[in-house]
């Protein structure tokens, strides 16, 4: 008994109970039907992740990545809580009649959109742990576990409904908001099990579920936005002004249309393969002498078609660009040519030595892995801190041709075109650790991300000057932190199963505190407000680097939201 309660009740949970309930507990009356709806969606996922982990056959269709739990629970409750935080930073803007009531709404259906997302995949592993062959109710019985299932699916349904019905005029409007919703729901299941089948292996279920779940929202705002701008008269129009009416900045479009572009690339690119491979098929055999070449002719041409030709069309259709969205970017540049040059040969040769550097360390030293990559994550904090104080626009857009760099080398990779993907390969692996696999490599997109995402969820409104540095903070400090001085000094394991020390912890908690203490003086210098209160930002460091600790995901991708969510309170 004391076994499965301390398998029910272990510390990653636990942390994230803590954390839900800390945004819960900040939540405004005009909030409360959202709060109630995130209060039951985690109680049902934390119920599935619970059963996962007792009963590991009870998910058999989900081939995940060795030595992490399910991670359901965190999965499932991330994004959702994300939104609810950035909800009561945008009221207490509102009240304050510093944001339009436009920006606020946007939000809201941004929040139940993320949320019917995660709702559908928990509802999805619910059936499919209901038809396991283990399941207690082909005997005829049905458990706790049921009901309470039960009830919270009913009361989800039950405050979403609600919810939608007070932010809108009729009921026809309702009810295409809740088709909107839903289809959010269906198309992250459909999503999550093409992910599964095509990387198996590669991930745990929470993490594909966070990822699932980010892509169906980030798709489903490029694809209403181009509908609202198609014609208005396609859908209700307060649908359009409710959601997507909200201003833009061009930024956000580039890096919108050019991730987009190259996610969707490797389907329209084995399109066009099988199309040219047909064709050698039907021609004479010495045609295929070359077709290493003629792939990666094929592969550069349909690229070069996409991001030239019909990413730029997509962007000046939703945006008034008076020129090409390309010159438009060099226009940007040079707006500010000194500073913005400077910090790209200041970027490059950091990122040259560094490279250079650690990859000869990597090929003949005895150094764990572990540790060289921390220090990439201290080239991160070297590189994005000054950029953000003095430069964040510019930051803005440099994330964005980074992460399309890193995308565009890694389907190089997993194709493996000639000449680069064998090279890129090559190099990849030599900081590689056990949650990278050969067919995919994410730590480098997770690390990009984590530091990425708070920063671009920080444009517009922001009265907490330390949330665009989230990811910054901890990753580039905290988890570097911890690692090193958890594994030199490191004695007392938080479990007896982990690898995580108390001291490291303790390391990385006191290196991101210290941190802000020299980065508060420095942000109010330079004219920002500075609105931090100490006490919860000393809970939010300790939640996040208590969550690093006992956490068995990819801390990469969960700690900076965690961390971002709860700076906002």
């Amino acid at each position: 008994m004391a076994a499965s309660s301390s398998s029910m009740f272990n510390g990653e949970r636990a942390v994230v109970v803590l954390f839900v309930c800390r945004v819960l507990f900040s939540l405004p009356l005009s909030l409360l039907c959202h709060g109630l709806n995130l209060a039951f969606l985690s109680l049902f996922a934390l119920l599935l992740d619970i059963r996962a982990d007792i009963s590991a056959s009870s998910l058999p269709q989900f081939n995940t990545r060795q030595g992490a739990s399910s991670g359901i629970l965190l999965g499932a409750v991330t994004l959702p809580t994300l939104m609810i935080s950035k909800l009561i930073q945008l009221t207490r803007a509102y009240s304050l009649h510093q944001i339009e009531l436009q920006e606020l709404e946007h939000m809201t259906m941004q929040y139940w959109a993320t949320s019917a997302s995660c709702f559908g995949v928990l509802m999805f592993i619910c059936i499919v742990m209901w038809c396991a062959p283990n399941a207690t109710h082909r005997r005829g019985s049905y458990t706790v576990w049921d009901l309470i299932s039960l009830f919270c699916i009913i009361s989800y349904a039950m405050t979403c409904c609600v919810s939608l019905s007070t932010i809108s005029l009729t009921g026809l409007n309702t009810a295409l908001k809740l088709i909107w919703v839903l289809c959010h729901g269906l198309v992250a299941v459909k999503l999550l099990q093409q992910l599964v089948n095509t990387f198996p292996s590669c991930a745990s279920i929470g993490e594909v579920l966070l990822v699932t779940v980010g892509l169906v929202l980030y798709f489903g705002d490029m694809l209403a936005c181009t509908i609202a701008k198609v014609s208005s008269h396609l859908i209700s129009t307060e649908i359009i002004s409710v959601q997507y009416g909200i201003r833009r900045s061009e930024i956000s479009i580039i890096i919108q249309g050019l991730l987009i572009g190259l996610l969707l690339f490797p389907m329209f690119f084995k399109f066009v393969l099988h199309v040219w491979e047909w064709s050698l098929r039907m021609g004479h055999s010495e045609a295929r002498t070359s077709n290493e070449l003629g792939r990666s002719l094929l592969f550069f041409t349909s690229l070069g078609f996409i991001l030239i030709l019909i990413v730029p069309s997509w962007m000046q259709f939703v945006q008034d660009f008076h020129v090409h969205p390309v010159l438009w970017v060099l226009k940007f540049v040079f707006s500010e040519p000194f500073k913005r040059l400077s910090l790209c040969i200041y970027w490059l040769v950091l990122i040259y030595a560094s490279v250079s550097r650690f990859y000869n360390i990597s090929k003949n030293s005895k150094i764990e892995r572990i540790l060289l990559r921390k220090y990439y994550h201290l080239l991160a904090v070297l590189m994005f801190v000054p950029a953000l104080i003095f430069q964040p626009k510019f930051l803005d857009l440099a994330f964005g041709a980074a992460l399309a760099i890193f995308l565009a080398l890694e389907i190089m990779r997993v194709w493996k075109l000639w000449p680069l993907g064998q090279l890129i390969h090559q190099f990849m692996n030599a900081f590689t650790d056990h949650r990278d696999s050969d067919l995919l490599i994410v730590s480098h997109f997770s690390l990009l991300l984590g530091c990425a995402f708070p920063i671009w969820m920080s444009n517009g409104f922001n009265d907490r000057p330390l949330a665009p540095f989230a990811g910054i903070l901890s990753l580039g400090i905290g988890d570097t932190m911890a690692s090193m001085v958890g594994y030199k000094y490191g004695v007392l394991r938080w479990s007896k199963t982990g690898k995580k020390t108390v001291e490291g912890t303790a390391a990385g908690i006191t290196s991101v505190l210290a941190a802000c203490s020299v980065l508060l003086p420095l942000l109010a210098s330079t004219g920002y407000i500075v609105t931090e209160h100490w006490f919860s930002l000393i809970l939010a460091v300790t939640v996040s680097g208590l969550l690093e600790a006992y956490t068995t995901q990819l801390d990469n991708a969960f700690i900076p939201l965690i961390f971002y969510s709860l700076l906002c309170l």
